[in-house]
């Protein structure tokens, strides 16, 4: 049987497709545009008599603001939810303290050569010879 060589080629951008449910906004956008409305409708009425209007506004703004936001924001590829998300565990839940210690890959590898060739130089070093075996002894008698 004869392989072909054929290869399909998609844009990346089919992915990012979606369809539009009302005035050109997704299924997603629009449950939150409408939960946002709602927010904001509530928080009028409920306030408008005991904060004013100027203050009330600014509250039903403030309250819509993040069910706005879960409908529209997207960052690289994560939904609001999946921002906070991941801000909170990497913020609040993971408090190591990440130290930065220097490694000589280089040292490492050569490690056991370094330590055999300073063996051999004890063996023919008469001071260090004695020097090693003093250290021994106060091992032997600790």
């Amino acid at each position: 049987m004869m392989k072909s060589n054929f290869e399909i080629k998609i844009n990346k951008e089919i992915r990012d497709y979606t369809e539009s449910i009302l005035l050109g906004l997704s299924l997603r956008q629009t449950i939150f545009s409408i939960l946002a409305c709602a927010i904001a409708c509530g928080l009028y009425f409920l306030f408008k008599e005991r904060l004013g209007t100027e203050i009330t506004s600014w509250l039903c703004m403030l309250g819509a603001a993040p069910f706005a936001a879960f409908g529209f924001v997207r960052f690289q590829g994560m939904y609001t939810e999946d921002i906070v998300k991941m801000a909170i565990s990497s913020f609040a839940l993971s408090t190591k303290n990440l130290i930065n210690v220097p490694f000589n890959l280089y040292y490492e590898i050569l490690e056991p050569f370094i330590n055999q060739s300073r063996k051999e130089s004890i063996v023919h070093d008469k001071k260090l010879r004695k020097i090693e075996k003093a250290q021994q002894r106060k091992i032997k008698n600790s």
